[in-house]
C-alpha cells in the first residue's frame, strides 16, 4: 500500500510544529506518512518572518504577515519555550525574558534547522482551493507555484490548516474617515514607529496590538498617543503622553470626536481592530467560522474539525500560550494521523466540545483565561508523548506578567523569569527596554560583550 499523504498549509510556528512532530516520530524509528507543507512566502516563520512589504507581495498575493520593526516579545519567553529545545540549548547562554523579534525568529529557526524539515516545504506556493470527497475521504488541493506561475492539483488523506488567523484585517468604518487628510491604516500594515515621530497618533482598539503599537510609538518619539476603546479600556497606568478615551464617533477633517464629547486633532490613525478567521481556499462546509476566542466551536480538542476530523486546524485559538501550545496540538494531530491516538464518535466529540465551550463562557478575568488555557494544555499533554513541562508554573508566570503590566507598562519587559525547561534564571538585558532603540540580534546578544572588549582595549592603552 502507498503511504498516507499529509498536506500542511502554512510554515509558520504551527505548521513547523507539525513538521517537527513528524520528524520526532521518524527519529524514534517510526514509519511516518508522506508530508508536504505549502508556504506562500519565500521563507518559513509565518508572522515572525518580517517583510517591509504591505498590500501585495512579490507575486501579487496579499501580504500575509503583520510583523513590524521594533517588536519585542510582549510576554516572557519562558512561557513559550519549546520543551524539547530550550533557549539555553540554542543561545548557549542565559538571555533576558523579553527578546526582540529577530532573536525569537532565530530561536524558532534553530530547532527546525536541526532537522531536515525544509525539504518538506514548498515555498512560494499558495493553496487556491480544496475539494473533499466524502466517499474516499481524500482532499484534492489546487495549488499555484507563484514563482513558476504554474497551477496543479495534488491529493491528500489528511489536511492540516496552519495558516494562522492574524492576517485578514477587520477594518471598521467611521463617519468622516474617508475625508481624514492623514494616514489611515490597519495594524496589519503597520511596519514600525518611525513615521509617527513628533505626530499625534490615534489608535482605535484595546487589544494587545493597540497596547504594543501605542507604547512603541510613544517610545520612539510620537508627540502623543490616544487609544480609543469600544467597550472596556486597557486600563493600565499610562505614562504622560498616552491616554485612553471612549470609542471614536466621527471625524471632521483631521479632528476626531469621541463618545464622551471630547475631540482632538490627529496626524495619523492606526486601526488595531482585530482580525478575521478567513480560509478562502476551503468550501463552506469545511470552513472554520469563529471569532477570536480561547475555544473555537466545531473543533474537537481544539484541533479536529468535527464534521470531518481528517481536516485539522492548528493554532486557531486566542493565545496566551503560543509555541508550546502549537507543539502540543501538533503532537496529538500527528498521533491521530499515525493511528496511535483514537478519537471517539462524532456525538461524543460534540459533548466534549460543548464542555469546553460552557467553561469558556463562564470566564471573567484575565487570570480565568490563563487558567482555562492552562487546563487545555494539560489535556493535550495527557494525549501524546510531547515532552511534559510545568504548566502550573507557566500559568503563574503569565499572572505575574499581567500584574507587571498593570504596575508599569513601560518597564515590565525589564523583569526576568525562570525557565521551566532548564531551571535557568533569565539574565537582565544590558539596556533598559525604554532606552533600547535597536532591536537587532547583534545588539541584543553581543552589545555587552563588545562594550567589555572595547573597555579592556581602552584600559590596555592607558599608561600605568
Amino acid at each position: 500500500m502507498s503511504k498516507k499523504r499529509v498536506g500542511i498549509i502554512g510554515a509558520g510556528p504551527s505548521g513547523l510544529a507539525q513538521l517537527r512532530a513528524f520528524e520526532a516520530a521518524k527519529k524514534k524509528g517510526l514509519d511516518v506518512p508522506e508530508v508536504v507543507c505549502f508556504e506562500k512566502q519565500s521563507n518559513w516563520g509565518g508572522m515572525w518572518n518580517y517583510s517591509w512589504r504591505t498590500g501585495v507581495g512579490k507575486y501579487g498575493e496579499p501580504i500575509h504577515g503583520s510583523m513590524y520593526k521594533y517588536l519585542w516579545s510582549n510576554g516572557p519567553k519562558e512561557c513559550l519555550e519549546f520543551s524539547d529545545y530550550s533557549f539555553d540549548e540554542h543561545f548557549k547562554k542565559p538571555i533576558s525574558s523579553y527578546p526582540p523579534r529577530p532573536v525569537l525568529f532565530d530561536y524558532i529557526q534553530g530547532r527546525i534547522k536541526k532537522n531536515n524539515v525544509r525539504d518538506y516545504i514548498r515555498f512560494d506556493t499558495t493553496v487556491r482551493w480544496v475539494n473533499y470527497d466524502e466517499d474516499t475521504q481524500k482532499f484534492k488541493i489546487v495549488l499555484d507555484n507563484l514563482k513558476l506561475d504554474k497551477t496543479y492539483t495534488e491529493e491528500f488523506d489528511y489536511l492540516v490548516v496552519a495558516s494562522g488567523h492574524f492576517s485578514t484585517p477587520n477594518m471598521p468604518y467611521f463617519e468622516g474617515i474617508d475625508e481624514f487628510p492623514g494616514q489611515v491604516l490597519h495594524a496589519h500594515d503597520f511596519r514600525g514607529a518611525d513615521p509617527y515621530k513628533d505626530q499625534d497618533l490615534l489608535i482605535i482598539g484595546s487589544s494587545y496590538s493597540a497596547e504594543d503599537i501605542g507604547v512603541q510609538c510613544h517610545k520612539h518619539g510620537a508627540k502623543s498617543v490616544t487609544l480609543s476603546y469600544r467597550s472596556n479600556p486597557i486600563g493600565v497606568n499610562w505614562p504622560e503622553g498616552i491616554t485612553e478615551v471612549p470609542l471614536l464617533k466621527y471625524f471632521e477633517g483631521d479632528v476626531a470626536h469621541f463618545k464622551d464629547g471630547t475631540s482632538k486633532r490627529f496626524d495619523a490613525v492606526v486601526m488595531c481592530t482585530g482580525y478575521q478567521h478567513k480560509f478562502p481556499f476551503l468550501p463552506d462546509e469545511l470552513r472554520l467560522k469563529t471569532k477570536n476566542n480561547l475555544y473555537p466551536d466545531h473543533l474537537y480538542k481544539g484541533i479536529f474539525f468535527n464534521d470531518a476530523p481528517n481536516l485539522i486546524y492548528l493554532g486557531m485559538q486566542d493565545q496566551y500560550y503560543t509555541f508550546n501550545m502549537f507543539d502540543a496540538q501538533a503532537w496529538v494531530s500527528r498521533d491521530y494521523i499515525m493511528g496511535t491516538y483514537k478519537i471517539p464518535a462524532k456525538a461524543e466529540r460534540r459533548l466534549d466540545i460543548n464542555k469546553w465551550l460552557i467553561q469558556n463562557e463562564k470566564l471573567k478575568t484575565s487570570f480565568d483565561h490563563v487558567d482555562f488555557q492552562s487546563d487545555y494544555i494539560k489535556d493535550l499533554l495527557s494525549l501524546s508523548d510531547y515532552p511534559d513541562f510545568n504548566v502550573d508554573k507557566v500559568a503563574e508566570m503569565f499572572k505575574e506578567w499581567l500584574k507587571d503590566k498593570d504596575e508599569n507598562i513601560l518597564t515590565y519587559r525589564d523583569k526576568t523569569f525562570q525557565s521551566v525547561v532548564t531551571g535557568t534564571m533569565a539574565e537582565k538585558h544590558h539596556t533598559e527596554w525604554m532606552d533600547e532603540l535597536d532591536d537587532s540580534k547583534e545588539r541584543y546578544l553581543y552589545a555587552e560583550d563588545k562594550e567589555e572588549v572595547e573597555e579592556d582595549a581602552k584600559l590596555e592603552k592607558e599608561p600605568v
